[in-house]
């Protein structure tokens, strides 16, 4: 399946309904035409440019707790090729033995 984003658009004139004059978001494949009226009024709408959503750093990363309670194990390198294990089921610690 081919990457679909998520676009936001916004009415271009002052007279559209709540939904584009609030602004909305819409899934579409890069192949498709943007949209230009809104789905619900008919108003003429347009594409807005919005910062895009970055993970910085390991904000990202399952906490231990969330990590064991989606079932998962989680490990923390604590030497050379030597792994504790921080949260979930298995092997306190696993190595290259």
């Amino acid at each position: 399946m081919p990457p679909m984003p998520i676009y936001e658009y916004r009415s271009i004139k002052e007279s559209g309904c709540e939904h584009c004059l609030a602004g909305f978001a819409r899934l579409e494949k890069l192949s498709e035409p943007p949209a230009s009226t809104c789905p619900r009024c008919g108003g003429p709408i347009q594409r807005v440019i919005s910062a895009p959503h970055v993970q910085r750093g390991q904000a990202h990363l399952l906490s231990p707790k969330k990590a064991a309670e989606a079932g998962f194990t989680q490990y923390k390198k604590i030497g050379q090729g030597v792994y504790e294990k921080t949260a979930g089921r298995g092997p306190r610690i696993i190595g290259d033995e």
